[in-house]
């Protein structure tokens, strides 16, 4: 089994599992491999080292499952608690900012290009990819 980092054109990082480098190649080259942020098909692998057990120390054990419960947990108090804006998420931080909208807490959907005018701005805003799933509503 190989175990590759990967990241998408978004610099979206993530791992992919593999029997082989030739499954790797040939899952990449039929556009089979998404990143799991952005959908993205553009993927490619980053460089890394092998790892070397030198010690007899135990590292601590990362339950995923209880991770994902607890990112899943997250995302659906972000959801429940701020309004959707949809596309004109960077006009109402905008009007948010310079107090032409009553505060409150928004998401929604920005470029790049508009993510970074609104920090040039000294707006601030935290970017939260949402993969598709779980913009609906979540069980």
């Amino acid at each position: 089994m190989k175990v590759y980092n990967l990241t998408c054109e978004h610099d979206h990082r993530f791992e992919g599992w593999f029997s082989s480098e030739e499954d790797f190649k040939s899952q990449s080259e039929a556009r089979q491999i998404a990143c799991p942020v952005c959908e993205s098909h553009a993927v490619r692998k980053l460089p890394s080292a092998p790892r070397l057990n030198l010690s007899t120390a135990q590292e601590p054990k990362i339950d995923a499952a209880v991770v994902q419960k607890q990112l899943l947990e997250l995302v659906r108090k972000i959801v429940a608690n701020t309004e959707d804006v949809g596309e004109r998420f960077a006009e109402e931080a905008r009007r948010m900012h310079y107090n032409e909208a009553p505060e409150r807490s928004i998401r929604g959907v920005a470029s790049v290009q508009e993510f970074e005018a609104l920090a040039e701005e000294g707006i601030d805003v935290v970017p939260l990819p949402l993969p598709d799933a779980l913009k609906q509503p979540l069980q």
